[in-house]
Order: structure tokens, then C-alpha cells, then sequence
């Protein structure tokens, strides 16, 4: 039979101390309150943003959206077809002009 003898130094042997003698005593629990952002907002504009919000608010929040830099139609295209492409957005194709539609109608150039 073989035996392995380990050495411990001071620091590691420290580790093997009661833990009693090693406690530090918790600082006292405190109660906060947080203000969350809302998180269930749909986007206005009646059925015009039924597509956006079938299909984008699975990933997305309304707000998250709407605070977007303004861009152009063709922007908010390639923007959407990233979703579907990059990040494997479930959005039907037949959705992508009325998405793009409301994207460029709320938050395109002129």
C-alpha cells in the first residue's frame, strides 16, 4: 500500500482553522425599494401595431424600441431582417412590411 504525504503551509493550514475563529459578523439587513421600468406597455397606434406587437415584444419592450435613434426605412429594414436572421427572431416574413411600416411611420426620417 502506498501512502501520499502532503505538506501544508501556514497559509493553507489557515483555511483548516475552526471556522468559529474565522466569522466576521454580517453587516445588519436593510430594506430598499425599487421603481422598475414598465415592462408590459404595448406600442400605441391601434391594429397599425398589432404586428409590431405580436412579434417583437417576445424580445423587446415597447419602451426599448421607442427610445431607438430615428432611422431610415431602409434602416429599419435591415434592422428587422437582423432579428429574423442574427438572432433568429420568430417573425413571419409577412409580418416584416408592417413592422418596418410602423418602425419608419413612429421613428424614421422624413
Amino acid at each position: 500500500m502506498r501512502h501520499v504525504i502532503i505538506a501544508l503551509g501556514t497559509s493553507f493550514a489557515a483555511l483548516l482553522t475552526p471556522a468559529s475563529a474565522q466569522v466576521q459578523p454580517a453587516p445588519p439587513i436593510t430594506s430598499t425599494s425599487v421603481e422598475l421600468p414598465p415592462g408590459d406597455a404595448l406600442f400605441p397606434g391601434g391594429s397599425s401595431a398589432d404586428a409590431i406587437n405580436n412579434n417583437c415584444l417576445a424580445c423587446h419592450s415597447a419602451d426599448m424600441v421607442l427610445n431607438q435613434p430615428v432611422l431610415s426605412r431602409s434602416a429599419w429594414d435591415s434592422e428587422v431582417h437582423k432579428m429574423i436572421k442574427a438572432y433568429r427572431a420568430p417573425i413571419d416574413e409577412g409580418d416584416v412590411p408592417a413592422i418596418v411600416d410602423y418602425l419608419a411611420s413612429i421613428k424614421g426620417t422624413n
